[in-house]
């Protein structure tokens, strides 16, 4: 019997000798220092396309927004009570009312009613007025803040709009660049088609109007001593609504450089199914995290 009792427990903690290995085994697997570093930096790719998107998208209103002069007025941050910035309007070639330069100047810094904090200044140079077919905007900085963010790069705002289209705009931007005052940032590149889906009957009513965005963009962010680039295009059409600040609906790829589609670190973007508010998630490898967008 002690012999039988003796063997029992031998076998009893080999057992369990191979269970504690294979555990650990399993815990180093999903652990994989690699596979959760393909994961962070495609995480991170993702925050940075969505926030890139939404800030310079909102530029994009402010410079539509202005007044009925160069624009259709009322939209960005002219949408609200208090746009706080002073504007500045020259034309270099007067008495002809285009091209148009405004100057939107936020002085040492103001809080709009977005509850966005901004200084510096936005300059516009308007060759018609915006909703005219063919009518460019060119949008650059000087020393603007999106809160503490530095704004930097080019737009370019050209009005698409034919017979058989709604309103439609390309929208370029052309080496932007978002730097933190930790010396972060995220440089962004992209090329967009913006069109009217919404409120084209309502011309005078610009808060009653939506657009749907297509198109693409790459980028590069550093965080802290990660640099990394990624390209990322609409797959579901992007909804923009002109009474909500941040993207209704719709959903952007993400792929870091050097990879295909077909690698498990994709970062799919969802901005929701239509509720206007600042949350966004983004699944990577079959793992959902949830986004807060600015």
């Amino acid at each position: 019997m002690k012999k039988s009792l003796l063997l029992q427990l031998a076998v009893f903690a080999g057992l369990i000798t191979v269970s504690i290995v294979a555990c650990q085994k399993e815990k180093s697997t999903t652990q994989d220092p690699v596979e959760q570093y393909e994961m962070n930096v495609s995480k991170l790719s993702s925050e940075s396309d969505s926030e890139a998107e939404l800030i310079y998208d909102g530029i994009f209103d402010d410079a539509m927004g202005v007044n009925d002069e160069v624009g259709m007025g009322g939209m960005g941050i002219f949408g609200r009570l208090n746009a706080c910035p002073t504007v500045t309007v020259t034309r270099p070639n007067a008495p002809a009312p285009f091209p148009v330069r405004v100057v939107l100047d936020f002085g040492t810094g103001c809080v709009a009613r977005d509850g966005h904090y901004r200084k510096g200044k936005i300059i516009h140079v308007y060759t018609n007025r915006l909703i005219i077919p063919n009518a460019v905007a060119e949008t650059a900085f000087d020393g603007f803040y999106f809160d503490s963010t530095k704004v930097e790069g080019a737009m370019r705002i050209k009005n698409t709009t034919e017979p058989t289209t709604g309103p439609r705009y390309q929208i370029n931007v052309t080496n932007g660049k978002l730097t933190r005052p930790n010396g972060n940032f995220i440089s962004w590149n992209s090329e967009k088609v913006r069109t009217q889906i919404e409120g084209v009957l309502t011309p005078l009513i610009p808060m009653d109007d939506a657009f749907r965005i297509v198109g693409a963009a790459r980028g590069q962010v550093k965080r802290d001593t990660t640099l990394v680039g990624w390209n990322a295009t609409i797959v579901e059409p992007l909804v923009r609504r002109n009474n909500c600040r941040w993207i209704v609906t719709g959903t952007v790829r993400t792929v870091r450089e050097n990879t295909n589609t077909g690698t498990r670190f994709v970062g799919l973007i969802n901005y929701g199914t239509g509720t206007c508010d600042n949350a966004a998630t983004v699944t990577i490898n079959g793992v959902t995290y949830n986004i807060t967008l600015p």
